[in-house]
């Protein structure tokens, strides 16, 4: 697996640290952040997604919380805003 650093939430303190990392091979983002608390879970599964989908979260997955000043660290497809790549 060949990682690469993208970015953490600036100015973070030794223990908050969302983190965002790409998965060089699969272009897959590896994201540490706030886990979604059961409220915002409840949200979540209350909107739904696709008509039909459970709303269930399984086991093997979770809802995280991602900080908007962190959506900077997004890689961007070339073309899809007018401008090269950031990540």
């Amino acid at each position: 697996m060949r990682l690469r650093f993208l970015g953490i939430i600036p100015n973070t303190p030794v223990e908050d640290s969302p983190t965002i990392w790409l998965e060089e091979d699969t272009g897959d983002l590896l994201i540490q952040s706030y886990k979604a608390t059961a409220e915002e879970v409840a949200a979540c599964q209350e909107v739904g997604s696709v008509p039909g989908h459970s709303t269930e979260v399984p086991e093997h997955e979770t809802i995280v919380r991602l900080p908007a000043v962190m959506l900077k660290y997004l890689p961007r497809p070339e073309g899809a805003d007018g401008e090269a790549p950031r990540a």
